[in-house]
């Protein structure tokens, strides 16, 4: 029988959960009870239900009153002493209210708390769809198939379920627009949407913090102020709710302490909190001089928004779950990322695990460099422990458990921490492990069974056991690496993929010495990160996470430190630790340690540059909302608990990354490019200088004491920083040959181009040296579309014929990098493969000492949804001055949707150092691909040099495009539209030698080893003559009496196997036939030229078996015809 809904209903409304649970959801009673204290503060709990050792738990509060977001979780770690898997029930009283609880345990990541929260006299419906996929038959009781694990999935399944936020984003969309045509007084269109945005993201904000109990200590704060100005003032009349309360809201009473607001506006704004933050600042568009007096909004736009806002819940908290009306800041980070995605031409939503990947690979390893030049021992250590010894001492800890499944690990989908240790590694089946041995005769044919799919007890979702046996060669790999103590650098960890942020962790954590933990803590506190192209701020986000646990690792050693120094009681001079207690007294004066860590991070470390305004500030909230999520109202505290909100408008800004001076050496150029009889450049530098030393006060203030910076030092702050920019844009508009003295070209120039000064924007980076980290992801779009919006200057870029904006801002990037700095940037495959990117590629090789490249293919998954690119993630350590660069790389990845969750755990670097050449970074990842690229290269004649005949009879026909086949016939297949013969621009004519039969040059295209070349070297986009020139190959008699014969057969079996389809395509108004090729059919015929042109350049068994089974599970499992090759 199904879950009962209506019974379900009743008795969440009545509050009996515990039936609920029982009867309806058919769990066992439970009657265990405990006490937790917390705080000072005693909480009983009660087990009403339990299931196959999950239990549920109750914890009511008499006073009504239910304990906050932190002390709910740490209830939860204290009663996971007691109960492993379970939920939590917190209710009042009377169970009117409740909050559901539930806390994801996910192997290498921060606990992570779900949470559903219900009010008596809601249908409850959403949380009843959520508790029925709880729900256990009677003939799942009986199978006996039930487990602990199996019923914590379902909890995971309920409580934790990827939301789908398409309807959200679509609504939105639709609200926002009608929101912007209420809009009066702002007669231009896109300040007129900027203002819409501004607004929209403010009333985000209060719905969030109203919702958590800070405004008046009412939920439906908007709305009830909205209702009593109307009763008051009428609605519409004179005053609107946008003038006589938001406004006031936004300007003075967010932007006020309590005590020093007007009477008036007590009474009309109640108890809320000071904010400060700029976000409710007087807006550029608010100005007199601007918009600020003709700007109107009736009730009516309101009405609307809150009509919308209210179908939702708004909280604080983790993402919430799919199929239910719930918002929470990660949700916004999508919506938003969507919306400015749209507007700006080559910006593309970065999902979390590549933000992820980049963030812990850049800037783990800057602070490990940086903490090692402070505290070599720790590090170099000959005689004594290093920090490498804890790689040595637990290797299997630092590899991913993706790669251990099967060895040391058991991967299980639906378990909360994605699996459990295995006690010994899987013996191999006899018929899989007779391939092992390559030095034995018929290798080829004993590996027949590594093609087949493995069971899921060896494998990884879709793996064949050729791809579970070159999993487990790499765990054997690594593991030995790391158990003779072969890596001692950081850089290791990069290129062998290994738990960096474990290790991280772990260093801090274990550390003895007080003398390591300081080079971290000055590592972290001061290390600054950049996103030149940040969009709302994924990047960032990223690195926000990356930094926080190790800020957290860090206070609880020096807590520790501390603690033993006085447990000791040993004599010990005041200062030993005193900075510790400098430090931890720091965190004391905040609302909590949370609260520091994020504002610390945020002020300090996080930095960020867009050229969307609209972006530029929906980063701002998301970083305001991390820190308001921290605090839980308490109205016995002043300010209700909450600290002022960092001011982060000099960390966030808005510009052209591209355009304007970086560097100190540009902006001399540029001044003294005329004669400087009055010394401007000095000047202009005194002034940054200046500058930089105001900026550093102002963000001191933040960090001390109350927070509170006078908006009047603001203001001169913006003000001093404007008159210096307009400086230095009155010397860039000459280079551009604008003329100041055209105040309306001058003034249509700033407003194209954006200018944005790095010099003095952000001069105390720049002065010692530059950003130590920048990662992001810049818009792959070509330069000559942009053109007519702004232009660059011609020379200022060395890889200004790359002609590509992901170029400029790499080239940019790199510039303001310190010469110690880490870099990660998302780019394409073209920026390593392509003869348009050699200058990109050589300025790259220049400033990087060691390069790491990833290669991802767009079928049959990408990454990035939506967008047909081919992708590389660039991570590069500049500095170091050696005679050559080093470069690792990985093949082509390609992989399915199933697969994404291991994409990057499984990322197999290979170093390519050797083999570049100019115009491409190859695609190596293993031994193999390395001896079988050098054995092709050592062969004189280039493929090409075969491409001169003359005669019409000895040639070929291919097809640029492709997938996973290169198409090469010997005819021109069928191809006709509306019964017109038509050739596809995709499909090349070439005529052969006469040394040579056409078909032996048919079979060498047709292989798998000119395909592997291919992807190897390429963009994988299109066959190029490159390709045909780097290809080398001497013709033998022998061999080309027997690639005739083959190429032959295989015309023949294309044919047999071909299929002509006829299509009517609407959109064209045409009917198309056209003849298709199932290639994959004629793989024996390949697989036999493969063996003949091994034979010809000298592969061993294993190079041949690599070759024939390349890619092996994509290719043969798609059709030969690719999409794109027409």
């Amino acid at each position: 029988m199904p879950f009962d809904f209506s019974r379900g209903r009743l008795l969440l409304q009545t509050g009996d959960l515990g039936k609920l649970f029982v009867e309806g959801l058919g769990w066992e009673p439970s009657r265990k009870k405990l006490t937790l204290r917390i705080s000072e503060r005693d909480y009983a709990f009660s087990a009403i239900a339990e299931k196959r050792g999950f239990t549920v738990w109750l914890c009511e509060s008499p006073d009504g009153q239910l304990p906050g977001h932190t002390t709910r979780l740490k209830l939860d770690r204290a009663l996971t002493q007691t109960s492993f898997e379970h939920l939590i029930l917190f209710t009042s009283g009377d169970r009117s209210r409740q909050s559901w609880m539930w806390v994801r345990r996910e192997t290498g990541k921060p606990l992570s708390a779900r949470t559903h929260e219900f009010t008596r006299g809601q249908s409850g419906d959403s949380l009843l769809q959520k508790l029925q996929i709880l729900y256990v038959s009677l003939e799942e009781e009986e199978n006996g198939e039930l487990s602990t694990i199996a019923i914590a999935g379902r909890a995971r399944a309920a409580f934790d379920i990827e939301r789908v936020t398409r309807v959200f984003y679509r609504d939105f969309d639709t609200q926002r627009k009608a929101f912007l045509k209420f809009i009066d007084g702002i007669g231009e269109v896109a300040d007129r949407e900027w203002y819409a945005s501004v607004m929209l993201n403010r009333m985000m904000f209060v719905y969030f913090i109203q919702r958590k109990g800070f405004l008046d200590a009412d939920p439906d704060y908007l709305r009830q102020r909205l209702q009593r100005c109307q009763q008051e003032k009428g609605k519409d009349k004179f005053y609107t709710f946008y003038r006589y309360f938001l406004l006031r809201l936004f300007h003075e009473g967010f932007g006020k302490r309590r005590k020093d607001r007007a009477p008036d506006l007590e009474k009309l704004l109640g108890n809320i909190p000071y904010l400060n933050g700029g976000l409710f600042d007087v807006h550029e568009l608010e100005k007199p001089e601007r918009y600020g007096k003709d700007i109107q909004i009736p009730d009516k736009a309101f009405e609307r928004i809150f009509d919308y806002f209210d179908q939702y819940q708004w909280h604080l908290d983790e993402r919430p779950l799919r199929n239910d009306k719930e918002i929470n800041p990660d949700v916004l980070g999508y919506i938003f990322e969507k919306y400015i995605n749209q507007k700006q031409m080559g910006a593309y939503y970065t999902k979390e695990d590549i933000t992820e990947y980049i963030s812990k690979n850049t800037v783990l390893p800057f602070l490990f460099d940086d903490a090692r030049a402070e505290c070599k021992v720790a590090f170099e250590n000959s005689n004594g422990p290093t920090v490498w010894d804890l790689l040595r001492d637990n290797p299997d800890r630092y590899i991913y458990p993706a790669i251990r499944h099967g060895l040391s690990w058991k991967y299980i989908p639906d378990h909360p921490a994605k699996g459990e240790p295995l006690a010994k590694p899987l013996d191999l089946p006899a018929e899989v492990a007779v391939g092992f041995d390559a030095t034995k005769p018929n290798l080829i044919e004993r590996r027949k069974a590594w093609n087949k799919a493995a069971p899921d007890t060896y494998a990884l979702p879709t793996e064949i056991w050729r791809e579970v046996i070159a999993r487990r060669q790499r765990y054997e790999d690594v593991r030995k690496k790391l158990t003779a103590g072969e890596v001692r650098d950081i850089n290791d960890l990069i290129t062998l993929n290994l738990d960096i942020r474990q290790f991280a962790q772990d260093v801090i954590a274990s550390t003895e010495g007080p003398e390591l933990l300081r080079a971290f803590w000055h590592a972290i506190e001061k290390v600054t990160i950049l996103d030149p192209t940040c969009g709302s701020g994924a990047f960032l986000f990223a690195s926000l996470n990356i930094l926080e646990p190790l800020y957290e690792a860090c206070l609880d050693r020096m807590e520790s430190f501390v603690a033993d120094l006085d447990r000791s009681g040993e004599k010990h001079p005041p200062q030993k630790y005193s900075d510790f207690l400098n430090i931890l007294e720091r965190v004391a004066a905040h609302p909590n340690r949370h609260y520091f860590i994020f504002k610390s991070i945020i002020l300090n470390n996080l930095f960020g540059v867009d050229i969307m305004e609209e972006a530029v500030e929906i980063c701002k909230l998301r970083l305001f909302l991390k820190l308001a999520s921290q605090v839980e109202p308490d109205t016995a505290r002043d300010n209700l608990g909450i600290e002022p909100l960092p001011d982060i408008d000099f960390n966030i800004r808005a510009g052209n990354t591209l355009v304007g001076y970086a560097t100190y050496d540009e902006v001399e150029r540029a001044v003294t490019s005329t004669l400087d009889f009055d010394n401007a450049m000095e000047k202009i530098s005194v002034k940054a200088a200046d500058l930089q030393q105001t900026f550093d006060k102002f963000r001191q203030l933040q960090t001390e004491g109350d927070g509170l910076v006078p908006a009047a030092d603001k203001q001169a702050l913006q003000n001093r920083l404007k008159a210096l920019e307009d400086e230095l844009n009155r010397h860039l508009a000459g280079e551009y040959d604008v003329k100041v003295s055209d105040k309306d070209a001058y003034a249509k120039w700033v407003k194209s181009h954006q200018p944005f000064h790095w010099f003095i924007q952000f001069y105390g980076i720049l002065h010692i040296g530059g950003f130590d980290v920048i990662i992001g992801n810049p818009p792959y779009v070509e330069y000559r579309k942009l053109e007519k919006s702004y232009r660059l200057q011609n020379g200022r870029y060395s890889t200004e014929e790359c002609g590509n904006l992901l170029a400029f801002v790499t080239e940019r990037s790199l510039a303001l990098l310190a010469r110690s700095g880490r870099s990660g940037l998302v780019l394409l495959v073209s920026t390593f493969t392509t003869e348009r990117m050699r200058k990109l590629q050589e300025l790259i090789l220049r400033e990087c000492y060691s390069s790491w490249v990833s290669n991802f293919a767009w079928r049959p998954s990408k990454l990035f949804a939506g967008c047909n690119t081919i992708n590389s993630i660039f991570l590069g350590a500049k500095g170091k001055l050696t005679n050559q660069a080093h470069t690792y790389s990985t093949k082509y990845l390609k992989w399915t949707a199933e697969e994404r969750d291991f994409l990057f755990p499984l990322l197999v670097y290979g170093e390519s150092t050797q083999l570049r050449i100019p115009g491409s970074f190859p695609k190596i990842a293993s031994t193999n691909d390395a001896a079988i690229l050098n054995k092709i290269s050592s062969q004189g004649s280039a493929l090409s040099q075969l491409f001169s005949g003359v005669h019409g009879r000895n040639g070929l026909f291919y097809f640029r495009g492709m997938l996973y086949w290169i198409k090469v016939l010997d005819h021109l297949p069928v191809h006709k539209e509306n019964g017109k013969d038509k050739i596809s621009s995709q499909c090349k004519h070439v005529l052969i030698d006469s040394t040579i039969p056409a078909h032996s040059v048919i079979a060498i295209m047709s292989s798998s080893l000119f395909f592997w070349f291919y992807q190897t070297l390429s963009d994988c986009q299109q066959i190029n003559q490159r390709e045909f020139l780097g290809f080398k190959f001497n013709p033998a008699a022998n061999t080309v009496a027997e690639l005739d014969r083959l190429g032959r057969n295989l015309m023949k079996d294309y044919r047999h196997n071909s299929k002509v389809i006829k299509r009517h395509i609407h959109s064209r108004g045409v009917t198309v036939q056209k003849e298709y090729f199932e290639i994959n059919q004629s793989k024996p015929i390949l697989d036999a030229i493969d063996t003949v042109l091994a034979r010809h350049y000298g592969f061993t068994a294993e190079e041949l078996d690599f070759i024939l089974n390349y890619d092996i599970k994509y290719r043969m499992g798609r059709d030969a015809e690719d999409e794109e090759e027409n």
